[in-house]
Parts: C-alpha cells; structure tokens; sequence
C-alpha cells in the first residue's frame, strides 16, 4: 500500500492499532515530498530528522487524539518554533519566532507530528508564487494558502493549516479539489499568525476527507 493514500483518520486509527507507526508514515510523506516537491514547490521548509524524531515520540505514547501520529503542515504565515516562519517573503528570510501559534501547539499536543511549513503568497496577499497545481503545472493552485492546497491534493502531507481573510483558503481547496474549511470567525485561535484584518482573518483546515475536518477542527 502507498501509505500516502491514506487519509490523517484512516492512518490515525491504524496507529492506534498499532498496524501502522507514525514513523512509517512520516517517512513515506517525506519520500512523496522528495519525489514530488522539486516540481510542485508546496513545501518551503523541511527538517525530516525533526520530523522522524517526533513520529518516534508519538509511536512510544499511546493514543491522545483522534490524529495522533498524523503528518500535518502549516502555511509559512502561521508561527512555529522549530521551523522558520518567512510570511512568504524575502524580507523575512530566516526569521524564527520564539514559540508556536496556538493552532501549532494545539497539534502538537494531541500528538500530531509537525512535517513542515507550506507555500504562501507575499504577506498572504497578492502576489503570485512559485507554487504550481499538482494535476497542471502550467496552472496555479490558487492563493494565498497554495502551498496548502498543493500539499494535501498531491498526498504530501493528510492535513494542513491554511488560512484566510478574503478567499484565501476555500479556493486553493477548490481549485486543488480537496476538502477545506472555513470556519466561522471568531471560532479560532489566530494568535501566532498573519494579522491582515482581524474582522475577517480566521484560521483554515485542508484535508481529503470531511471526516479528516471535522477531527482536524475538533
């Protein structure tokens, strides 16, 4: 089986089984990376060592979440610590924040394993990028959450955060043919992301299935 077939609650509950580790499937998503990426270019920044050694840490502990072991990815305008978070731009190369957004920690905790950060346009806006559509590379994924989109349409990763201030995550989804949603605002944790205009900023989930949404958002 192609382990990157599987979607995050398909491959969480055979982890939970233990007919699955975590390592084996974060290894598998980074092989799917190494192969597709260079053509693609969803994903900006990598550290499988990082990433394996954490899948080794959910493999030793037992079930805390329904995506526990699960690979996921978060778009380059949402914080995290062991990873360089650029908003998208030169300007900011190599910048590190200090600690995750809450969205990053709250995986993170359940268990989930941190794969690396995703494509987004300049600042989240305008700007296209070098992120191509995994079915045509001559098309876009759409933006700004492309690299989002790109990533989980072409099974590089199950689950991966986006998110959205106008139509910034529902039409890479749509344009990537995967599931995304858009929760209502005010329903999330935007702390450690891309203020834009915080009436409308609201944190977004990309998965290939609902019921990946509904535990990725749960």
């Amino acid at each position: 089986m192609d382990l990157t077939t599987l979607t995050a609650t398909e491959a969480a509950a055979l982890i939970a089984k233990k007919e699955l580790s975590s390592v084996e499937l974060t290894r598998a998503c980074l092989e799917r990376i190494e192969l597709r990426n260079p053509a693609v270019r969803a994903f900006c920044h990598l550290d499988p060592e990082f990433s394996l050694a954490e899948a080794a840490k959910a493999d030793g502990e037992s079930p805390r979440s329904l995506l526990h072991g699960v690979p996921f990815a978060v778009k380059d305008v949402i914080d995290t610590k062991d990873f360089p978070t650029e908003l998208g731009t030169p300007i900011h190369v190599g910048r590190r924040p200090s600690k995750d957004a809450n969205c990053v920690s709250l995986m993170r905790d359940a268990g989930a394993v941190l794969l690396g950060k995703v494509v987004s346009t300049e600042y989240a806006l305008y700007k296209p990028n070098e992120t191509r559509h995994p079915m045509n590379l001559e098309h876009t994924p759409g933006g700004s959450s492309s690299g989002t989109g790109a990533a989980v349409c072409d099974r590089m990763v199950p689950v991966a955060f986006g998110n959205q201030t106008a139509g910034s995550l529902i039409r890479p989804a749509a344009f990537c043919g995967v599931y995304g949603l858009k929760p209502t605002h005010g329903t999330t944790d935007g702390t450690g992301i891309l203020p834009l205009q915080l009436y409308f900023d609201t944190l977004g989930y990309m998965a290939r299935s609902i019921a990946d949404l509904q535990a990725f958002y749960g």
